[in-house]
């Protein structure tokens, strides 16, 4: 087993999940290249991956830029003492709620922005409380991860040691060196 690890460098669960999500991915290519119009699959994905690298990437890397620049940088770690360890990461606590907000817009704007008509025909739950559920959804995600950050300044905050006494001047204890004669 160990040299099976050593070879491919994971342990064999690993090979047999990576195996099976090629198997579904594979299903799942074939299945929608099966429809009427295959190349009209292609040319959205192709359309997906230029709208993403060209578009998106620099968008939302160029917010994080300035989300670290208006949020300020994290400290140097050669600048930092005892009494002021660094906080690294702290970025990742905007990141992932602003990350999952806007997953669910994109997944969900139609209904977000009143956009479908007929939804309520068709389903019978109203249309116009998604606006409000997203909202709440990103408040209580931001909220979260606040008091993620909170708890985690919390317990990474250093710890306050009494001062050891001084053996010399503590009366009634005797010091280890020999006592020099006068």
């Amino acid at each position: 087993m160990s040299g099976f690890r050593a070879r491919y460098g994971a342990s064999p669960l690993h090979l047999l999940l990576v195996l099976c999500s090629f198997a579904l991915t594979g299903y799942a290519g074939i299945r929608l290249l099966d429809g009427d119009q295959p190349w009209m699959v292609v040319v959205w994905f192709v359309g997906a991956v230029l709208l993403h690298d060209l578009v998106l990437l620099p968008l939302y890397t160029l917010t994080d830029r300035a989300a670290q620049t208006v949020l300020g940088r994290p400290p140097d770690p050669a600048a930092q003492g005892d009494d002021n360890p660094p906080m690294r990461g702290w970025i990742n606590y905007v990141r992932v709620p602003v990350f999952l907000s806007g997953l669910l817009l994109l997944t969900y704007f139609p209904l977000i922005l009143g956009q479908v008509e007929i939804f309520t025909a068709y389903t019978g739950l109203p249309d116009d409380v998604f606006l409000g559920r997203w909202l709440l959804i990103s408040a209580a995600l931001f909220g979260l991860s606040a008091l993620l950050l909170l708890v985690r300044m919390w317990s990474s905050r250093p710890t306050r040691r009494a001062p050891e006494p001084n053996r010399e001047s503590t009366p009634g204890m005797e010091s280890d060196e020999p006592d020099e004669p006068d």
